[in-house]
């Protein structure tokens, strides 16, 4: 991480648009802060920071795909915020990842190439894992 520019990414390296986003974040020259969420866990006030500064409600995080979302219930509409916060805290896997903040932003990065955005000297054009080139 640079002093003058850090990069902090919300990491689960089992997925490939973090590790995506991750790389994308390197080829820029940034050394960020990687926290793999699913093991450290949230708490309440880092999430509830993240979705400020991403104006974003924990509906707009909420990973349903390979999560248990379905059987604790939490995709109906009527299910509050704050229910989806403390199940978040309960089970780390249903925030969608990676989020990625800087000092131009904080995003939920897919896709991966959303991460650019955010970046100082984002790379010009960027090889996915898949073969996938990204120009911006």
């Amino acid at each position: 991480m640079t002093q003058a520019f850090p990069v902090t990414i919300y990491h689960n390296p089992d997925c490939g648009t973090s590790r995506n986003a991750l790389a994308m974040i390197e080829a820029a020259g940034q050394a960020p802060t990687i926290v793999e969420y699913r093991q450290s866990g949230w708490t309440r006030p880092l999430l509830e920071q993240l979705l400020t500064a991403m104006k974003a409600s924990p509906r707009d995080l909420l990973r349903e795909k390979g999560t248990p979302a379905a059987e604790l219930g939490l995709l109906a509409p009527s299910v509050t915020d704050d229910a989806l916060i403390a199940a978040m805290l309960a089970h780390p896997i249903l925030v969608n990842r990676p989020i990625v903040a800087t000092p131009k932003g904080t995003k939920l990065c897919r896709p991966s190439e959303l991460v650019l955005d955010l970046l100082e000297n984002a790379p010009a054009q960027f090889t996915k894992e898949d073969g996938e080139i990204v120009r911006r």
